[in-house]
């Protein structure tokens, strides 16, 4: 069966200027996401990684190409128009966490659902019933720094998928965790996003995080191709590149202003 696109990217090319230097992010990124796939995207610092979670989460436009997502083609869209898209398709999940220091974890996971205009007795109910399936149901009125770093993902992962979300975008999600922590919470990620029917996208350096992917991209000078990863000995679908490039400007998930 043929299962739709929830992203396709068609062509993508990104360039900035960094004083009289052009810098060439992206070089003709094609790609496409299907629904429910967990894809993960590895590559040195400035292939282009970041820059093309980036486009994917409606944080910044390419210079050419197209991006669409359930078939509409965000780089035409008026910033309310992608705001509204944010709100309901994409979920974030950080490195850092990002979540609110006064809020509890429960009204951390909450907020999405009422600045989404979700009834008060649904969105209480939703945020609940997240928190216990990341098995925090008896931490729900703890603040952020009274969690563990892997308590605080969860809660991450819980508000990500609040608002069923099309998409859960991951910068470097495990970045901060200790490496049974990261497997515990990647692994966590994978399953409720399946459960969600969510996509997935995750920028990281981690192997462990490769290692539950559906799908490998790896990333060089701003460049995807499709080949055999032979570290995975054939067990997964991969997509290569090839060159350096230098870091990349512009914004990055984990400051999405």
């Amino acid at each position: 069966m043929n299962v739709p696109a929830v992203v396709e990217l068609e062509n993508l090319e990104k360039s900035y200027r960094l004083g009289k230097v052009t810098v060439n992010a992206l070089r003709g990124v094609t790609l496409k996401l299907r629904q429910a796939e967990f894809i993960v995207i590895m590559g040195p610092s400035g292939s282009g990684k970041t820059t093309l979670l980036n486009i994917i989460g409606t944080l910044d436009k390419p210079t050419s190409g197209r991006a669409l997502i359930d078939g509409e083609d965000i780089t035409i869209m008026n910033d309310g128009q992608l705001t509204k898209l944010r709100r309901h398709k994409i979920g974030f999940v950080f490195q850092f966490h990002n979540l609110i220091p006064v809020l509890t974890a429960f009204e951390n996971v909450e907020l999405p659902l009422i600045t989404s205009g979700v009834k008060r007795r649904v969105s209480r109910d939703r945020a609940m019933e997240l928190l216990r399936r990341v098995g925090l149901q008896e931490r729900t009125d703890h603040l952020p720094d009274e969690l563990s770093g892997g308590e605080q993902q969860r809660v991450a992962i819980a508000r990500a998928l609040a608002n069923h979300p099309r998409i859960v975008l991951a910068d470097e999600p495990t970045g901060d965790l200790d490496t049974q922590t990261g497997f515990e919470v990647v692994q966590l990620m994978h399953s409720m996003a399946k459960q969600e029917g969510s996509s997935v996208v995750v920028v990281t350096h981690d192997p462990v995080v490769a290692e539950s992917a559906d799908r490998l991209v790896e990333m060089r000078d701003g460049r995807i191709t499709e080949k055999v990863h032979e570290r995975l000995a054939g067990q997964k679908h991969t997509i290569r590149a090839v060159e350096p490039l230098p870091p990349e400007p512009g914004r990055s998930l984990s400051q999405p202003n």
